[in-house]
């Protein structure tokens, strides 16, 4: 899209997505420049094996919030007061392990959950609204499709090409559409 980047390291990448905002920022590509730098990033993943933090540039990272929120939390509040008391209670590497990589799937599967509800009540809400115009910026482009993002509420859905007025053929590298016909 025009905007070069140097991807030599975390601290580079840093630097490299706040200049890009920044650059971007005001003109028509910065929605959809935003939306492809948050989803570059890998979802975080519990782990025995600590990896550090990439976009922070932690070579070692933890973290934990209110234990009443989530087991994550519980187990890494123990492991910490295990530690800090001096009992030398650990817990078997295999054991918690599994219980990471079981964590990491319900937390998947609840913002799947999350964004399927979130999904149908868009829907819900705007099948009143059928016929209606609204201002929009393009959020994605898929094979099949783009995607919309209303201004107003921040509903998206797709527009399928073969709904369009148009036949588009989608060019991936550039994250563009053009007309075949044109």
């Amino acid at each position: 899209m025009g905007y070069p980047l140097t991807l030599n390291g975390p601290e580079e990448v840093r630097k490299a997505y706040a200049a890009l905002l920044k650059e971007a920022e005001g003109k028509p590509a910065y929605d959809i420049l935003q939306q492809l730098a948050i989803r570059t990033m890998a979802k975080a993943v519990y782990s025995t094996e600590n990896i550090g933090h990439y976009g922070l540039g932690f070579q070692t990272y933890s973290h934990f919030t209110s234990p009443i929120r989530r087991y994550a939390d519980v187990l890494a509040h123990r492991i910490l007061f295990d530690h800090l008391s001096k009992t030398n209670k650990r817990m078997n590497a295999d054991k918690l392990e599994a219980l990471c990589k079981h964590i990491s799937k319900k937390e998947r599967d609840a913002m799947e959950a999350e964004r399927e509800s979130t999904k149908y009540k868009q829907a819900e809400f705007l099948a009143s609204k059928i016929g209606q115009l609204f201002e929009g910026s393009i959020s994605g482009i898929t094979e099949h499709g783009i995607y919309v993002t209303l201004k107003a509420n921040f509903c998206e859905g797709m527009i399928r090409y073969n709904k369009m007025y148009d036949n588009f053929v989608v060019e991936e590298p550039n994250f563009q559409i053009k007309s075949q016909d044109r």
